[in-house]
């Protein structure tokens, strides 16, 4: 049994309550400067009043689903998401400031050097985006009272701005926005929900970096990135929840345009922090060490000793479960939920919960503010959690899970997940997972239609098991499979099965699904009959789709062309997918899609989507309780 509690949360609100308190000495200090300014004025005002002559007073301007419906709103034939380059005009063009900014800032001249500082430093960052006109009048405007700018204030404005652009759509949103089905409300209420987890995690991320240098800034560029690939991505859930052609989700989508270039923007200035610092001579911090040994122990290099103490001290096979849960009445509980429930608000470490052998039919959540939180049974096939929530039936995919891991820090191992709603209630999720650095060992995921949503995220599968039939494994996350078993099952009479549907949206997000030294075959029933169905490896979801199968037994299921497409040309040019040293009757690439974004890699392209680089893995999982393998198989 491995259990690990993870270093982040910890730190991140460590570095939360310190700003605060900073933040109530400041505002003390200020205002004790400005009484003492106040009286100092009083004073020279009445001196200088016997002496000057009156001057003037300066004037200051002051769809309800059906049974035929083949795919639900979230994963229908998607239109092509443009990313338009920007004219070249508009990049060495400045943005028209507002009357107020007129007001404010007068026009840049030698005497006004601070403002030709801010406007040079916005043009630099701002030119490696896609967005350049939009990054460029936002920053400004955010930056324009800042009268020394430093590049790391420009990286907290691109998150702030985005932060008050979301919270703008949810106010708009929430007033102008009238739902006429339960569905539609539905959908809407979980829109809300990923626009304030979207916000909140803008928040969380400036608390993050407001208070340290910016050569550890850069040192943890990786975990920035992860957090706003998840922003960018709860803002296209939000959108996809609503059937196409929806006037709703028309009108949800116009809200979010600004707040898909901010956040795009975003995520491309966090992209270039490395060469920020060179274009604006900093310090050199290529050479930092981003992780520290401590005590043999392996952690990251922005870590505090108390933390490392904390998380060493949780770091053991020999904890006690804090509670049991049985379905006889054996234990503390009898749900799963209710366990849940009664962990104590703020817990320190990590929480255990033990689930004996049973079946639990009741539908999970592990909530955001459940962190570190690891759940285990007796064995994928004796303890396990079931459910039937699906879309035929008027529940919007989103919510169809069985179970859902959102606190950051979350395992399972040797627990089952399962969706019964069968083929013919197409989209009905077993288990969708938002938790970063989440654990799956010895785990299964059993459904048909999109059966593992890993959503957003870095995400470790580990000797699970998987079951379905179209898309699969579905989302926008993170995560890599390794020693994974993927078992195609029968779809119904007209549909083709694909493993996965990956949905990255921006070509900057660090996402993916990586699927190493695993098997993908026909199950038993499907192997009878496999002749009447065409199965392929993917299909890609969004416009960035990105999946890599390497290393990995591939059954003869597999259509010769490997790949099947979304609709059309949809991101045939822009996915990338990509295959290595894969064996079996199906791996021959010879006859594979000629598109674009296909390509078979070499060894070294390989090596970049192994546990470490691709998910920052030797910071979390470097474990000898988490069997994983770092580098390649062969």
């Amino acid at each position: 049994m491995a259990f690990q509690d993870f270093d982040k949360i910890s730190q991140r609100v460590q570095q939360q309550k310190q700003q605060k308190v900073k933040k109530k000495i400041t505002i003390a200090v200020v205002a004790s400067v400005i009484a003492i300014v106040a009286a100092a004025a009083v004073c020279v005002f009445a001196f200088r009043s016997h002496h000057d002559s009156p001057r003037p007073e300066v004037q200051t301007n002051h769809v309800q689903p059906s049974p035929q419906a083949q795919k639900d709103n979230s994963k229908t034939a998607p239109v092509v998401q443009n990313n338009p380059q920007p004219a070249p005009e508009v990049q060495n063009n400045k943005p028209q400031p507002t009357p107020e900014a007129q007001n404010n800032n007068p026009p840049p001249t030698p005497s006004n050097p601070i403002i030709n500082i801010a406007e040079k430093e916005v043009k630099t960052v701002c030119a490696g985006t896609d967005y350049v006109q939009t990054c460029e009048e936002s920053l400004l405007k955010a930056m324009n009272n800042n009268a020394s700018p430093h590049p790391k204030d420009t990286i907290i404005a691109s998150f702030t701005v985005l932060s008050e652009e979301i919270e703008k759509v949810i106010k708009q949103a929430s007033a102008d926005l009238k739902f006429d089905t339960p569905f539609k409300k539905a959908a809407f209420d979980d829109c809300l929900s990923l626009l304030n987890d979207a916000k909140e995690e803008l928040n969380s991320t400036v608390s993050s970096i407001e208070g340290i240098d910016l050569d550890k800034v850069v040192s943890i560029a990786s975990d920035m990135n992860n957090w706003m690939s998840a922003v960018l991505s709860y803002q296209q859930t939000c959108i996809d929840g609503f059937p196409d052609g929806d006037q709703d989700k028309a009108a949800l989508e116009k809200m979010l345009k600004n707040g898909k270039e901010l956040g795009s923007n975003a995520l491309a200035i966090v992209s270039q922090v490395g060469s920020i610092v060179e274009k604006f001579q900093l310090p050199d911090v290529k050479s930092r060490k981003l992780l520290v040994v401590e005590d043999e122990g392996i952690y990251p290099g922005w870590m505090n000793r108390e933390n490392m103490r904390m998380l060493k001290k949780a770091d053991t096979t020999n904890l006690t479960p804090n509670v049991t849960v049985a379905k006889d009445g054996s234990g503390n509980f009898t749900t799963v939920s209710a366990a849940l429930s009664a962990m104590p608000k703020d817990y320190i470490g990590r929480y255990v919960i033990y689930v004996k052998e049973g079946v639990y039919e009741e539908n999970v959540v592990v909530a955001k503010n459940m962190v570190n939180v690891t759940i285990y049974g007796d064995g994928s096939q004796k303890s396990v959690i079931t459910g039937s929530k699906n879309y035929v039936d008027g529940v919007p995919t989103f919510q169809t899970a069985t179970f859902a891991a959102l606190g950051e820090g979350f395992m399972a191992q040797s627990i089952g997940f399962r969706n019964t709603a069968g083929p013919e209630k197409h989209q009905a999720v077993a288990l969708r997972v938002q938790s970063d650095r989440s654990i799956f060992l010895n785990c299964r995921m059993e459904g048909y239609q999109d059966t593992l949503y890993a959503q957003t995220h870095r995400q470790f599968y580990r000797s699970c098991y998987i079951t379905g039939t179209v898309d699969f494994i579905f989302g926008d996350a993170a995560a890599v499979f390794q020693n994974c078993m993927m078992y195609v099952r029968t779809p119904l009479e007209n549909q083709q099965t694909a493993v996965t549907a990956q949905g990255r949206v921006d070509k900057r997000e660090t996402t993916g699904f990586v699927i190493q030294n695993s098997h993908i075959l026909a199950d038993e029933k499907l192997e009878h009959e496999k002749g009447k169905f065409k199965s392929y490896l993917g299909r890609p979801w969004k416009e960035y789709s990105r999946t890599i199968v390497m290393e990995s037994q591939i059954g003869d299921l597999i259509q010769p062309e490997g790949w099947l497409e979304w609709s059309g040309n949809f991101a045939l040019n822009t996915l990338y997918y990509a295959e290595f040293n894969n064996k079996g009757p199906g791996a021959n690439t010879s006859g594979r899609v000629k598109w674009a974004g296909y390509k078979v890699i070499n060894r070294e392209e390989a090596m970049n989507f192994t546990v470490g680089p691709f998910v920052q893995g030797d910071s979390w999982l470097k474990n000898p309780n988490i069997p994983v393998r770092f580098g390649m198989y062969t």
